[in-house]
């Protein structure tokens, strides 16, 4: 709780400080910077009387997310930056706290352009997530499988971006090098693959690869926003169908009042040295939100 209640006074300060007057945000470079930030806290409850019939466990859901971007633009240089914070916890009668979502996003592109369409690029990814992560065994104790920096990526990716409008962008890398970290050295106990880390060792470096992440925001309507963003990673040294990486990334927002929104996430995950089968996750959530920012909005 205590990571939820940093977070969530973290959302009120940069929710104050985008919130002042406008002209903190028009600046004399208004034309080359567009900034946005958003942000919000769901919380999600039930309680049955003792004599319910209908069968339920009492329970309470809280998270709490953080996004925004900063994009600069001026004659053929773009600079675009990315951060997508995610937490939740769930807490079930006679259970223990439980993480719901977890993660942690950030994402910097550096472009030149070569025609009205294409790009080239050089981007520098990070993936982790906040807090521990545990399998919770009928009978037996949790067993711990994940944490702040077990594991966490790092991939940095060199190549032509294909963006036809503001919102599609799908960039090719064919040299792509990726950091694999796990700062755990005992995790190997819990997790015998390691997340593809060699055991006794902290990192693992893979030089020769190809990425490829195509992402997609679309506003459907006045009050209703989708993303989409796919991720592909394949080492060339190890190169075969059944070991490339693959994530999806999937949000529908549906905008209900000025402060509250719906909102419907997902994620699927294919990683060979984390598991041999697609990872799922699904939240649905009723919540306040805030946004600040000068980007134009989307029709």
């Amino acid at each position: 709780m205590k990571r939820i209640s940093t977070l969530f006074l973290f959302i009120l300060f940069c929710g104050q400080l985008f919130a002042q007057e406008d002209s903190t945000l028009v600046a004399k470079d208004t034309s080359y910077w567009l900034k946005e930030i958003g942000g919000g806290l769901n919380l999600n409850q039930a309680a049955f009387s003792g004599n319910w019939q209908g069968g339920g466990v009492n329970s309470v859901a809280l998270g709490v997310y953080l996004n925004g971007r900063a994009n600069y633009a001026k004659e053929k240089w773009t600079w675009d930056n990315t951060m997508d914070f995610i937490y939740g916890v769930v807490k079930n009668k006679d259970e223990e706290g439980r993480k719901s979502n977890d993660r942690i996003f950030l994402d910097s592109k550096v472009g030149y352009e070569i025609s009205d369409k294409w790009n080239y690029f050089f981007a520098i990814n990070f993936l982790s997530q906040f807090a521990p992560g545990y399998e919770f065994p009928e009978g037996a104790d949790k067993i711990l499988i994940s944490k702040f920096l077990n594991p966490a990526y790092l991939t940095t990716s060199l190549g032509v971006e294909y963006k036809p409008n503001d919102e599609f962008s799908l960039r090719i890398s064919p040299f792509s090098p990726r950091w694999t970290f796990v700062t755990d050295t005992d995790l190997y106990l819990n997790v015998p693959e390691n997340y593809g880390v060699d055991i006794g060792e902290t990192v693992r470096t893979e030089w020769l690869a190809f990425s490829l992440l195509a992402d997609y925001n679309k506003k459907l309507s006045e009050n209703l926003a989708l993303m989409v963003r796919y991720q592909m990673y394949a080492n060339y040294e190890t190169f075969a169908f059944d070991a490339i990486d693959h994530r999806l990334d999937f949000g529908l927002t549906a905008k209900v009042s000025n402060l509250v929104n719906v909102s419907l996430t997902s994620l699927m995950i294919y990683d060979l040295d984390q598991d041999s089968k697609i990872q799922f996750s699904q939240g649905l959530a009723l919540g306040i939100a805030f946004k600040r920012g000068n980007f134009p909005e989307k029709k």
